[in-house]
């Protein structure tokens, strides 16, 4: 009998909508951090492990399908699973290698634009949100942070190449795909350009336009998140903003800052850069690099309209002194794994051995 399943089989049935029930045995507090979409909570983590089922035995479970158990690494669940199936007869399996492996887990959804097409590619244990945009022939991926060969099928299937891989900034919470993807589809890899990555690409720069089919990819210089973080405009269709802009937040101004001073002076630049933003075209729509929690799997897209989001922020941007007394405070803990991730990128380094420890866990990419 099979106690166990692995992620892509997990991510297949719930992308299929399969009945199926995820039952996440972790602690609230493991919980609140990231979980999967639509799954169930019980907080047995801790009784399991003293020999308590009790947690288990009480909570309602359907007969009539298969129950997913979840814990952060597989193990715990993987007994949660056996006892299900031996005290209750529920057909329980566990997810191999727990919200570790499920960090990789992937969903799609696309909008179209007239003969445009935007698909966003959804890591949504991450809240990871990356772009194939197609226009004709043409295809550019914005942000890859899953598989390389996930991109090349998906433009494909639009009847596509990709021409550019694009990254909006050097990112510290996932490994960029963006290196293996180049190589892998022959495209041009087009980075920020501030000097600061030593291998092969073409710097871009604010005021770069790049043809894509029937329409253009315009570069915004937008730094603050980052020094070199730059936000890419497709006229009449919307803002790819990265870790600039969110739809209900603004990014973090404190990677790679030295002292509080620095940070300060790096929200006044997030600041001038959102101005820039929410002085747009309000019709655009916002395509953001995260969301704030994991993302369903329910195909719809992620984004607002510029004005939507503009109005959410309210008096965030009246001006820099208010803008930076407010977020500065906000900003969260860095994660322990953001330094040696973004130094990987801006390396482009592959490590040698399995990323999902290393990328494990929630982005904290945003303040709100």
């Amino acid at each position: 009998m099979t106690t166990e399943i692995d992620t892509p089989t997990l991510q297949n049935w719930l992308a299929q909508r399969k009945p199926v029930t995820v039952l996440d045995i972790r602690t609230a507090e493991d919980r609140a951090q990231w979980w999967i979409p639509g799954s169930r909570h019980v907080d047995a983590y801790e009784s399991l492990k003293a020999g308590n089922t009790r947690p288990l035995l009480d909570i309602d479970l359907p007969q009539d399908q298969p129950v997913v158990t979840v814990c952060g690494s597989g193990q715990m669940s993987l007994k949660a699973a056996q006892m299900l199936a031996d005290t209750r007869g529920i057909r329980a399996v566990s997810l191999r290698g727990g919200m570790k492996s499920w960090s990789i887990a992937w969903n799609q959804a696309s909008r179209s634009f007239g003969s445009l097409e935007v698909t966003q590619v959804r890591r949504t244990g991450k809240g990871c949100l990356s772009y194939v945009i197609r226009s004709g022939a043409d295809a550019a991926v914005i942000d890859p942070s899953v598989a390389p060969e996930t991109y090349v099928s998906l433009a494909e299937k639009g009847g596509a190449r990709i021409r550019y891989v694009l990254d909006t900034h050097i990112h510290a919470d996932h490994l960029s795909r963006a290196r293996r993807l180049s190589a892998l589809s022959g495209a041009e890899l087009l980075l920020p350009g501030l000097g600061w990555v030593p291998y092969p690409h073409t710097p871009v720069v604010a005021g770069d336009k790049l043809p894509l089919g029937t329409t253009r990819i315009e570069v915004l210089g937008t730094p603050g998140h980052t020094s070199e973080s730059v936000t890419y405009l497709v006229p009449n269709v919307g803002v790819f903003s990265g870790d600039t802009l969110f739809l209900a937040g603004v990014g973090r101004p404190d990677l790679h800052a030295s002292s509080l001073l620095q940070t300060e002076a790096r929200a006044v630049l997030l600041f001038r850069s959102l101005k820039r933003l929410t002085s747009l075209d309000p019709g655009l729509m916002v395509f953001p690099g995260h969301s704030p929690e994991p993302v369903r799997f329910d195909d719809e897209v992620l984004t607002a309209s510029l004005g939507d989001v503009a109005a959410r922020l309210g008096d965030w941007l009246v001006s820099e002194d208010q803008f930076v007394d407010r977020i500065v405070p906000r900003i969260p803990p860095t994660p322990p794994n953001y330094l040696t991730i973004s130094e990987s990128n801006r390396r482009g380094e592959w490590p040698d051995s399995d990323p999902t420890d290393l990328e494990a866990g929630a982005n904290r990419c945003a303040v709100s």
